[in-house]
């Protein structure tokens, strides 16, 4: 096991992303986080957060990390749940790791206070099921086709100018 964890560990704080894949949902759903004193917080829930319906309820879930160069399954294993609570020492502590992580929200002001009372915390907790180990390959989550989402760009692309046009832009 101890391979295993440093193996999680290691891919986990390479990669701000991980695919959980949660009870009652067809496909698994990519999710950013933070590693943190041996496990990976994730945000959920709450005006513009991620959305993993099932997660803040789940007593486990299985985790698969990928390579960042890649793109590839590094690891898949079963992680423990479990929710961090406002107001306890924890909470303070890993909100502020999220907070300095949360790059793209639309405002930092009052971001804590606002996940406080929308969203969910969840501590995934490494277990010491391996589901597969490095090397194999997944047909299933080699096809994953991302969620259907209402984002859209936010205006048309930018113009080239002045530049010399590739035969293919013609």
């Amino acid at each position: 096991m101890g391979e295993l964890k440093a193996l999680v560990e290691e891919a986990a704080k390479k990669s701000g992303l991980m695919w959980l894949h949660l009870p009652g949902l067809a496909q698994p759903r990519a999710a950013w986080h933070v590693w943190h004193d041996g496990a990976a917080y994730v945000l959920t829930g709450g005006e513009g957060e991620q959305p993993l319906p099932g997660l803040p309820e789940a007593d486990r879930v299985r985790v698969t990390l990928r390579s960042k160069d890649k793109g590839g399954r590094l690891v898949s294993f079963v992680a423990a749940c479990e929710q961090v609570r406002p107001g306890t020492d924890l909470w303070d502590e890993v909100t502020s790791v999220l907070a300095k992580e949360r790059l793209n929200a639309a405002t930092h002001e009052g971001q804590v206070e606002r996940w406080a009372e929308e969203s969910y915390v969840v501590r995934l907790s490494p277990t010491d099921e391996a589901v597969e180990a490095p090397g194999g390959y997944d047909d299933k989550y080699a096809a994953v086709r991302p969620v259907p989402t209402p984002a859209t760009t936010a205006g048309p692309p930018p113009r080239l100018m002045g530049g010399k046009r590739r035969r293919a832009d013609r």
